[in-house]
């Protein structure tokens, strides 16, 4: 499993354990001791002079589970989670999925993303900058927070089987591996087939299809979008301004804005 944020990218490994690179300055990289692991997320927003700190959630196989980072908003006061099957981690919050399909939520909750106590029937969450994303089990979508660029408009959507959320846009994929986006003007997926999975950054979104092959849309400027000749990719993660996939040999490949060193990737092995 990998997790990209605004300035760091996390791997979870076949033993359980953790693996960062980038910056580090808010503790997010703090997950040495981490083992038992299942899951991953990592914090992220949009890149701006006022952003950066961040955070990194980890979920454990008995369903508890740990946070480090940035914490100015409680976003890693987690530590009395339990039953928790799923993590997600927006800019400063955190969401947990539990077992008969509630969610829990810690952090910020100015812009109402973490109005996620009414949902039911959860099985996979999303967090973009200011607003949060849940998928039902019956295939539908629910989201809560701003909707300044209708990114939460969601209602209408039907058999989804995954969402991702990104900074002012949200991406369902499709039972049939189509791709609807809100905003599609901005993020033109409509073309897409056979997708599997989507990953939602900034400014730009990332699809995986069946085959392992990589689709990007959105903006490129900093070299995020060049994933066109990735193949094997059984995973994928988007950052702020930076794409991880994971291949099925346990390797990552990064492309994007290495300001930080996020894409430092390459030594990574037994990523699973």
């Amino acid at each position: 499993m990998i997790a990209a944020g605004r300035r760091h990218s996390v791997g979870r490994r076949a033993d359980g354990t953790v693996v960062t690179v980038g910056n580090g300055a808010a503790g997010e990289l703090r997950v040495g001791d981490w083992s038992g692991m299942i899951g991953v997320a990592a914090g992220n927003v949009h890149t701006a002079r006022n952003t950066g700190r961040s955070h990194t959630v980890g979920l454990r196989g008995d369903g508890t589970v740990l946070a480090t980072g940035w914490n100015g908003d409680g976003q890693c006061e987690v530590a009395g989670w339990r039953g928790v099957t799923s993590v997600a981690a927006g800019w400063r919050r955190t969401l947990g999925v539990l077992a008969d399909g509630r969610v829990l939520a810690a952090g910020r909750g100015a812009e109402g993303a973490c109005e996620v106590s009414g949902w039911r029937e959860i099985v996979q969450v999303s967090c973009g900058d200011w607003h949060s994303v849940g998928l039902r089990a019956d295939g539908t979508a629910v989201a809560v927070g701003s909707d300044q660029r209708g990114q939460w408009r969601v209602g209408e959507w039907r058999e989804l089987v995954a969402v991702a959320a990104g900074y002012l846009h949200t991406v369902g994929v499709r039972r049939d591996g189509t791709v609807v986006a809100t905003n599609p003007g901005a993020w033109d997926v409509t073309g897409w087939r056979d997708v599997v999975a989507v990953a939602a950054g900034s400014y730009h979104t990332l699809g995986l299809t069946a085959a392992g092959q990589v689709l990007a849309a959105g903006l490129n400027d900093c070299g995020q979008g060049e994933v066109g000749d990735w193949e094997g990719t059984v995973a994928i993660a988007a950052g702020s301004l930076h794409s991880l996939g994971l291949r099925a040999d346990g390797t990552v490949l990064a492309t994007g804005d290495n300001a930080h060193g996020q894409c430092d990737v390459g030594d990574w092995t037994r990523i699973e």
